[in-house]
């Protein structure tokens, strides 16, 4: 069914409490191709201020809602073709809200493969069906039955068997009956799971599953999720469980049953078999297909927040920059990069080799950091890292480079850029640890503009980011992705192709084009130059010219998000103020000055002029917050150093419907559980904690051999419990792997003594 038949818009302004004006025009902007970012931004007033989450989600049920009607009419037209279309059952069919009723509707008309009840109906049986429908006060089942024998029937009793067949059948197919099932699942059902006793004979991380059960009413998504990938990877099985002997009196009710027919024990039966073997198991398929995609929903929002968290991280800024790819074996990787990120030059180093080789790494380390002079060195924080920020700081503190910023890095995905497209194009030449240390290095002066070079599933921030519908989790990444682009902004002259193509309006194949024209050309001067790329119209502009950025170019408001469309309105601003436009910008006593009432027309609102004043005072500023190097302990590397009841500032790498996990600085995040997030109850850890944050938490316990580490962020009492609170006691009756998922607080656990710190491959170089 087309747009121009139904119109969802009314159902779309009750569903989002929007008005329906709104959700016109963000419709219409939608259809004439604008992006999400660009309506949002400079279409305030035709939307009336709906930010990005809302045009989304007009977007996606906009969708929803045309794709749902297109089969409501499909059904009507197949129905109506069979010549079974009543008016009582188009009127169900039109009001249906959702795909489960629809289906159930049609599911009587629906062409079906050959059932039992199909065999029945083609041997004749299907009056006998019919009489035991009816439950009539006189006669008897046998008796009735024998009129059907014949050479397809042999005796009653397989007359009746087949009647009751025909029975169960249209009961499965009813959808009052169906509705009554659901909804008893829905409240009632119970999510099972057991082991699979072949597969149990080692320890598994899904042990607390192994006789496992709960309510689906309130099973959260992360145990959903991992139940069904321990039944994937064939540990678990699982299952939907409900009491289905309390449900047949009300079914035998639906269906007219009268316990004084000779007829009603054949129904009861017949409603018994319909139960168990045709609407349970279908139900329970609907039921698990709906929470597999609430659980998906749910992880992929949890993934979405913190990506946008990670891709907003503070940036450095543009300072020389050397990373440190870190590697035991193989060497650790240094690279150097100048301020707008170009590659300078490389050196490998072998600082665990033994005496001599740790010698001559310092050497040639401290040459190559006299020789590029940078403001900071980043490392990388897998296998090695730690060792390496001691190694690294250890020689800064003997030599006169003090000054010299030691920041710890998130490799997450850096090796997957190393080895990609873009990396080989970028650096086709270099080797692909060398790629990595650059990545690295790139990530600290800008964690944005490298890591949309990256896949988004790549970098480790998701929640069973594998087990949830990969398409849904793509879109939602690129969304967010997107996002996080154009509110920032991009320098045009510096930007990579892959951030070039995250703009909106812009895209992968011109963001190369005008990468093309740039090294042919040089520098754009001003914006209206990208009109001279290839492929770039007035359409493309218009949507991507507002959150692209030239510094120090021809026209001042270049480095604005000043929309071009209002460069004419902004000077004569300027020129009623008797000022230059370039004294204007950025002059806070001269913008005061400006009365916004008097810019009003019908194309330009309050909003836009708002958002015009705001730029001017602060042009082309990054929202992302001031960079801060986080401050690990220098006496703590390892998961085998730790002790329990030690305090960290760490940082948060990851947040899940769970808890969050910390980066303490010993290459195994620790989890702190939600119970253990705050003194208060927390439902969404995202409420309390996002990536990227810093947060003081105390070592719980330690689980060595499975590097596992449980903390808590509640290191001091409420002020008003301080002086009742009792010392912390071990619980040793609960194991560690359950608070991954269930909500229980950490226990005290330690297995096994800690090493000496003399057992770290740098020791004898700190010793000295």
């Amino acid at each position: 069914m087309s747009d121009t038949t139904y119109n969802p818009v009314p159902k779309l302004a009750e569903e989002l409490n929007l008005a329906a004006n709104a959700i016109i025009a963000v419709t219409k902007l939608l259809d004439s191709g604008s992006t999400v970012p660009f309506i949002a931004r400079y279409r305030k007033e035709a939307t009336g201020g709906l930010d990005e989450v809302q045009i989304r989600n007009i977007e996606e049920r906009r969708t929803y809602l045309l794709e749902f009607e297109e089969r409501r009419q499909s059904i009507i037209a197949a129905i109506t073709e069979a010549g079974k279309l009543s008016p009582e059952l188009e009127a169900k069919i039109n009001a249906c809200t959702t795909k489960a009723t629809l289906e159930d509707l049609y599911l009587p008309y629906k062409p079906k493969r050959r059932t039992r009840a199909a065999i029945a109906r083609e041997k004749g049986l299907g009056p006998l069906a019919e009489l035991i429908l009816k439950q009539p006060t006189k006669g008897d089942p046998i008796t009735s039955a024998k009129e059907y024998i014949c050479d397809k029937v042999a005796d009653a009793t397989t007359a009746l068997m087949g009647a009751r067949d025909i029975v169960a059948e249209i009961v499965a197919e009813n959808a009052e009956i169906r509705a009554i099932i659901r909804k008893a699942f829905s409240y009632k059902g119970l999510l099972v799971s057991s082991a699979i006793a072949k597969k149990t004979d080692k320890p598994t991380k899904f042990e607390q599953y192994y006789n496992y059960n709960e309510p689906i009413a309130t099973v959260p998504s992360h145990r959903f999720l991992a139940v069904r990938r321990g039944e994937r990877e064939g540990i678990l099985k699982i299952n939907i469980e409900i009491n289905t002997e309390e449900l047949i009196p009300t079914l035998a009710s639906l269906m007219g049953l009268k316990p004084n027919s000779p007829f009603a024990n054949e129904l009861q039966t017949a409603i018994s078999d319909s139960l168990t073997r045709l609407i349970c198991p279908s139900v329970t398929s609907d039921v698990h297909l709906e929470l597999k995609l609430q659980a998906d929903r749910e992880a992929v929002e949890i993934f979405a927040s913190n990506l946008k968290n990670l891709l907003l991280s503070p940036p450095l800024g543009e300072q020389v920059v050397i990373g440190i790819d870190p590697g035991l074996r193989t060497g650790c990787k240094c690279v150097a990069v100048n301020s707008t990120g170009k590659y300078l030059d490389s050196i490998t180093i072998y600082p665990s080799r033994g005496e001599a080789k740790n010698k001559e790494a310092q050497l040639k380390l401290i040459s190559f950091i006299n020789c590029h002079k940078p403001f900071a060195i980043a490392i990388g924080n897998g296998t090695g890292g730690r060792e390496t920020e001691t190694f690294v700081r250890h020689i800064l503190k003997k030599s006169t480079l003090k000054e010299i910023v030691v920041i710890s890095v998130n490799e997450a995905g850096a090796s997957v850029y190393s080895a990609s497209d873009i990396a080989r194009l970028e650096f086709p030449e270099l080797d692909i640890t060398i790629r990595g240390a650059i990545s690295i290095a790139r990530r600290l002066q800008d964690p944005l503009a490298e890591l949309v070079k990256i896949d988004p599933k790549a970098i480790g921030v998701g929640q069973y980011q594998h087990d949830v519908h990969q398409p849904l989790l793509a879109k939602k990444l690129d969304e967010v992705v997107e996002s996080c682009v154009n509110h920032v902004g991009v320098e045009l002259n510096t930007a990579s192709a892959s951030l070039l193509a995250r703009v909106a309006g812009i895209g992968p194949s011109l963001a190369q084009k005008i990468i093309t024209y740039r090294d042919q050309n040089g520098p754009f001067s001003q914006r209206h130059d990208l009109q001279s790329v290839s492929g770039f119209g007035p359409r493309a502009f218009e949507q991507a010219a507002g959150f692209l950025r030239i510094r120090n170019g021809k026209y001042p408001l270049d480095a604005s998000a000043v929309h071009p469309e209002r460069y004419e309105l902004v000077t004569l601003m300027a020129k009623h103020l008797c000022v230059p436009l370039a004294k204007l910008i950025g002059n806070d006593e001269l913008i005061a000055n400006i009365d916004i009432t008097q810019y009003l027309s019908d194309e330009v609102g309050e909003p836009t002029l708002r958002d015009i004043i705001a730029e001017l005072k602060k042009p082309g500023r990054d929202p992302r917050k001031s960079f801060e190097p986080p401050k690990f302990r220098d006496d703590v590397q390892t998961i085998e150093d730790l002790q329990i009841g030690q305090v960290f500032e760490g940082i948060v790498t990851n947040v899940t419907a769970f808890g969050a996990f910390v980066d303490i600085g010993v290459h195994h995040d620790g989890l702190v559980h939600v119970s253990q997030l705050s003194h208060r109850f927390v439902k969404d850890p995202n409420t309390v904690v996002k990536t990227g944050d810093r947060l003081k938490v105390k070592i719980l316990e330690i689980d060595i051999e499975r590097k596992r580490l449980a903390l808590t962020a509640k290191i001091e009492a409420p002020v008003n419990q301080q002086a009742k609170q009792k010392p912390l006691e071990p619980s040793p009756d609960k194991s560690f792997q359950n608070k991954y998922h269930n909500n229980q607080k950490p226990t005290i656990k330690s297995k096994g003594n800690n090493p000496k710190f003399s057992n770290n491959p740098f020791a004898k170089l700190i010793k000295n």
